[in-house]
């Protein structure tokens, strides 16, 4: 009989990225959000746009309960090569696409704007254009294509694959199998929503609130859902009965 056998197993990963390298401040935001017992043990990839102490970084980690595994190549990749701590490859850039087509709204803001001289202050109405623009597509978003709508909201009339995403500044429709990232309100407009006709997505978010696959509620899932931000900017999961 062999001595090793070779098997495999799906493992769930949590990533880290840091955009500090003052570790005080990341021992004390990772204290408040790691406050619940299920965190403990949790394997994180690590992950960081600014240099590290990557042996302090791993050390803080541990004592908080994580168990870092390895990080993305990059700026920690050749310190964590010189203490043979695993790395990963960094992700490969998706391809933006363009929508099948687009459509901008502009809205006519009136202001009157104080000006004031040295014998006389008068009101004196000003315009503001602002622009509102809607993008449509109406083929499946494949996987490693991103659609990405800056300005205003986007409605896919057909489903997004696993590793494909959803950009927009706004809201998002999907009318189809959502299996990749859903990213609304990008930019921090918390009052986005994003409506799908069949919610099996990685992640979903909201100006900056997420949640990924493994939290999305079990209920809602292969389901046509409703996701917004509540008063104290908790994600809902609102299933749509037709």
């Amino acid at each position: 009989m062999a001595d090793i056998r070779i098997a495999g197993r799906m493992v769930n990963f949590t990533r880290l990225t840091f955009d500090t390298n003052d570790h005080d401040a990341i021992r004390q935001q990772l204290s408040n959000t790691l406050n619940e017992s299920a965190y403990q043990g949790t394997l994180v990839i690590i992950d960081s746009t600014v240099e590290q102490e990557l042996i302090a970084l791993i050390q803080l980690l541990i004592g908080l309960g994580l168990q870092p595994m390895a990080v993305i190549d990059g700026i920690l990749g050749d310190e964590a090569r010189a203490i043979q701590f695993p790395v990963l490859p960094a992700d490969q850039p998706l391809q933006r696409i363009k929508p099948s087509r687009e459509e901008v709204a502009v809205a006519v803001i009136e202001d009157n704007k104080t000006v004031s001289s040295n014998s006389e202050t008068k009101s004196t109405p000003t315009k503001t254009a602002i622009a509102h623009k809607t993008s449509y597509h109406d083929e499946i978003l494949r996987t490693g294509q991103s659609l990405v709508q800056d300005h205003g909201d986007i409605i896919l009339n057909a489903s997004m694959n696993s590793g494909s995403e959803v950009i927009a500044s706004g809201n998002i429709h999907i009318y189809g199998n959502v299996r990749g990232r859903v990213i609304a309100g990008a930019g921090g407009n918390s009052a986005a929503r994003i409506f799908c006709h069949s919610l099996e997505a990685e992640l979903v978010s909201i100006a900056g609130t997420y949640c990924v696959a493994d939290d999305i509620p079990k209920d809602v899932l292969k389901k046509a859902v409703h996701i917004y931000l509540n008063d104290k900017q908790e994600l809902v999961f609102q299933a749509l009965e037709f």
